[in-house]
């Protein structure tokens, strides 16, 4: 089986770093033999996760559209950046309004349980970000996620892409390998997939 894997990044500002992170992700992943697909989460934009909104309106079109997309892949990768030495906002916002989905034209859908993710994350600084991947870690796990312990936190962020978007050092070109072969293996053989 060839897993299929979806992509993104925690952020949706230009040039982010937790961009060109999902990036050099996406083409480790499909190097590795991967079906992968890259998406923005600009294209899915959501209101700020009110539970009185949901009462009145339902959840969402678009967290239905990511939830249906989560389903149908074999594992998820995501680049985050670091706010506050902790979560986004946006992806925070966009965990929470997909794990309030329990089911899609009244057929059971969790898209978070179960599913196989792999972390990586990205600062201009020597934490790498990585501070937010304890909280990011811990979010997706209350949601049932089946998360790898492999990840890649890339450090120093803006010289650390050459003019290709490849990683300049070993280093974190190793550990890039690294959480992309495990998230393969695992979505292999704990395969979730809708229709799959």
């Amino acid at each position: 089986m060839t897993p299929k894997i979806l992509v993104f990044a925690g952020s949706i500002r230009t040039g982010a770093f937790s961009g060109q992170t999902a990036d050099a992700a996406m083409k480790e992943l499909a190097q590795q033999g991967a079906e992968v697909t890259r998406i923005s989460l600009a294209d899915y934009p959501l209101p700020i996760m009110d539970q009185d909104l949901e009462k009145d309106k339902g959840i969402p079109e678009n967290a239905y559209r990511l939830g249906r997309l989560i389903a149908a892949h074999d594992g998820v990768l995501i680049a985050s950046p670091e706010y506050n030495a902790s979560i986004p906002p946006l992806l925070k916002n966009t965990i929470d309004w997909v794990s309030r989905i329990s089911k899609d034209g009244g057929k059971p859908l969790r898209p978070w349980a179960g599913k196989s993710i792999g972390l990586c994350s990205s600062s201009d600084g020597n934490f790498a970000g990585i501070r937010g991947l304890y909280h990011l870690r811990a979010v997706l796990m209350n949601c049932k996620a089946d998360i790898i312990t492999q990840q890649c936190s890339v450090a120093r962020a803006q010289d650390a892409f050459d003019e290709n978007g490849d990683f300049r050092d070993d280093r974190t070109r190793g550990m890039m390998e690294a959480v992309c072969s495990s998230l393969i293996e695992h979505a292999r053989l704990t395969s979730t997939r809708v229709g799959a």
